[in-house]
C-alpha cells in the first residue's frame, strides 16, 4: 500500500475538467447520487480519482438518456454494496435494455411520420400540379 496521499481535485477544477458548473456537481451531492464527500477544514469540497470517476459515469450515463431517478437507483445500489461496480452492472444492463427497448419504438414510430409526411407532400404536390379544377 502507498503513503503517498490521494490527489484530490477542488470543485472549481473538476467542474471546468468535465465541462460542467459546480452547481450540478452540488446538486448531484444534494440528491445522493455523489456518495459521500471529503471536506477539507469541513467548507472546501475536495474530490478523490473515485470520486472523479464516479461524476464522470453520472454523466456518460445521463448523457445516454438515463435519468436522475434511475441514477438514483444505481447510485443507491453502489453505495449499499460497499462500492462494487459489479454489483450495478445487472441494474445498468436492464435499464440500458429498456432505453433501447424505447428508442426503437420511437424510432418505428418517427419512420412511420416520416412516411406519412412524405405521402401527404406527394398529394399536396400532385394537387397543385393538376391545377385549379
Amino acid at each position: 500500500m502507498s503513503n503517498e496521499p490521494e490527489e484530490v481535485t477542488q470543485i472549481g477544477a473538476l467542474a471546468k475538467q468535465l465541462d460542467i458548473t459546480t452547481r450540478t456537481i452540488r446538486y448531484y451531492e444534494e440528491i445522493g447520487l455523489m456518495g459521500t464527500i471529503n471536506r477539507r477544514g469541513g467548507t472546501t469540497r475536495s474530490y478523490s480519482k473515485d470520486d472523479v470517476l464516479r461524476l464522470k459515469f453520472i454523466l456518460k450515463v445521463k448523457s445516454l438518456g438515463i435519468s436522475l431517478k434511475e441514477i438514483q437507483q444505481l447510485s443507491d445500489i453502489f453505495d449499499i454494496n460497499d462500492q462494487d461496480f459489479s454489483t450495478i452492472t445487472p441494474k445498468l444492463i436492464e435499464i440500458l435494455d429498456h432505453h433501447i427497448s424505447r428508442l426503437d419504438e420511437k424510432m418505428v414510430s418517427l419512420s412511420s411520420l416520416r412516411q406519412d409526411i412524405v405521402e401527404y407532400r406527394l398529394r399536396i404536390m400532385e394537387l397543385l400540379s393538376e391545377g385549379p379544377s
